[in-house]
């Protein structure tokens, strides 16, 4: 058995490049940017914060969605897969070039924070709150700090 299973929450760092294919299948390349914090060891030895950069590349439904409500500095969480591949450039130096192929993206920046989100997506609405539990729910799920 085998897992190729990537979960990213992180900002955009530019506006997704759109292109279309002949057949007329939308793809979408975006760059997402994760952080994590800095510390400072037992030692005092301080350790800055890390910011890795993901390439993704969405395809069909999610691309247009991604052409019309994803903007740079949108907060966004996605599931996918990684892809690695290799290519020639200009000089004939191979290139290696590892991409998340999204399967999932939810929006998380609130409507009305980015630029074209005061439109708002269809069908990628917020999720609704989840109701107060009832006096009758004693499970383990009351014990969530969330």
């Amino acid at each position: 058995m085998s897992v190729n299973k990537v979960i990213l929450i992180g900002n955009v760092g530019k506006d997704p490049e759109v292109r279309y294919l002949d057949s007329g299948v939308a793809v979408a390349s975006l760059s997402l940017a994760t952080t994590d914090k800095g510390y400072t060891l037992a030692n005092g030895t301080q350790v800055p914060e890390r910011t890795e950069w993901h390439n993704l590349v969405l395809w069909r439904g999610l691309a247009e969605i991604a052409e019309k409500y994803v903007h740079k500095g949108d907060k966004l969480y996605v599931e996918g897969k990684i892809r690695s591949r290799s290519y020639d450039d200009q000089n004939g130096m191979k290139r290696y070039i590892t991409e998340i192929f999204v399967d999932n993206m939810e929006m998380l920046t609130p409507r009305g924070a980015s630029q074209g989100a005061a439109t708002g997506a269809p069908g990628m609405q917020q999720p609704a709150q989840p109701a107060s539990p009832s006096p009758a729910d004693n499970g383990p799920a009351d014990d969530l700090p969330f």
